[in-house]
């Protein structure tokens, strides 16, 4: 696997993964001997960021990566995340007081089984809190050797300049795909001017640009695509010209639309590292293999022109899930 840089210094595989789904938003968790068979099987293929947080499950996510990677421990990144108020199994509000922050560190280290956390995320930013007050409390972390890297999550430009003066962010990790490209104009800029890496979560549109969604398909109870806007069964209907475009290309290329998905991703910036996320061995290998395909320039922008006319219907997040995040 190819490797690409988050900041200053965080050497990571070019695709990392995602490891919410094990637990956490998709329906049923994943059987924990399969989740951890899922896990080891990703380093095996070279994967070495894995991204988890306190908020999936709760807790129980965390405590899955750290036992399924207890035994690589020196070769892999994990980052996890701070910054929900978490009461009876589930989150009632954003909480990232300093006091807060500290009480998190301790717990996400004895979950993962680690000596230090490799990048620690503000999960949301928190309007009651000042950012600076809250790069200050990982300043501290990283300075008591609990925290290796900071990073920020949803965070708009302003945050991410005021946070960065206080504490250097290695990453920002943020929604983008074909499916949602609004940080190429809201963000990007910024973290080019300053050297932070981006971390797109839902890579691949939420399953949507593998191609293996459409009208017909229901996702079952618990399932949170079921909230999803973008993802409402007219809205796929529309959206689906935009995976015809990727499947195209994949058949040209003999790779499938994910591929070219994730290809195209890397293919933006040197210091993206998106995160897919299964349960499937599968689509596993699948995933891993888009870091292999390289897109021409011709490719690039017979995908750009093909999109260009096409415009997504329905929002990425519902109403109740909006208003965290930092505009």
């Amino acid at each position: 696997m190819k490797q690409r840089t988050l900041g200053d210094g965080l050497v990571v595989s070019a695709i990392g993964y995602g490891a919410m789904g094990l637990s956490f938003g998709y329906g049923r968790p994943t059987e924990r001997h399969e989740a951890i068979r899922v896990l080891r099987k990703a380093v095996d293929l070279g994967v070495t960021l894995f991204d988890t947080a306190e908020v999936y499950g709760p807790f129980t996510n965390e405590d899955l990566v750290g036992q399924a990677l207890a035994s690589f421990r020196g070769r892999v990144v994990i980052a996890t995340k701070f910054g929900w108020k978490i009461e009876n199994g589930k989150s009632v509000g954003l909480d990232s007081r300093p006091e807060h922050i500290r009480s998190v560190a301790e717990a996400s280290l004895r979950r993962l089984r680690v000596d230090a956390i490799d990048l620690f995320y503000q999960h949301r930013v928190d309007p009651a809190v000042p950012i600076e007050d809250v790069a200050g409390a990982v300043k501290q972390l990283i300075a008591a050797g609990k925290v290796k890297h900071f990073g920020l999550s949803e965070a708009s430009a302003k945050t991410i300049r005021r946070a960065h003066a206080v504490q250097p962010v290695a990453a920002l990790q943020s929604e983008y795909s074909l499916f949602w490209r609004e940080p190429e104009t809201k963000v990007m800029p910024v973290l080019a001017e300053l050297g932070i890496g981006l971390v797109p979560f839902s890579p691949l549109g939420r399953g949507f640009l593998t191609g293996k969604i459409d009208e017909r398909t229901s996702f079952e109870s618990g399932d949170f695509r079921n909230t999803v806007p973008s993802l409402s069964a007219e809205n796929r209907k529309a959206n689906l010209a935009l995976v015809d475009v990727l499947s195209r290309m994949a058949a040209r290329k003999k790779a499938t639309p994910a591929q070219i998905a994730l290809a195209w991703l890397l293919a933006q910036k040197p210091w993206i590292v998106p995160i897919p996320g299964t349960t499937k061995l599968t689509r596993l290998e699948e995933n891993v293999g888009g870091a292999a395909l390289d897109l021409t320039g011709e490719d690039l922008q017979e995908i750009q022109s093909a999109v260009a006319s096409i415009q997504i219907k329905g929002h990425r997040y519902a109403e109740s899930s909006e208003r965290y995040v930092d505009r």
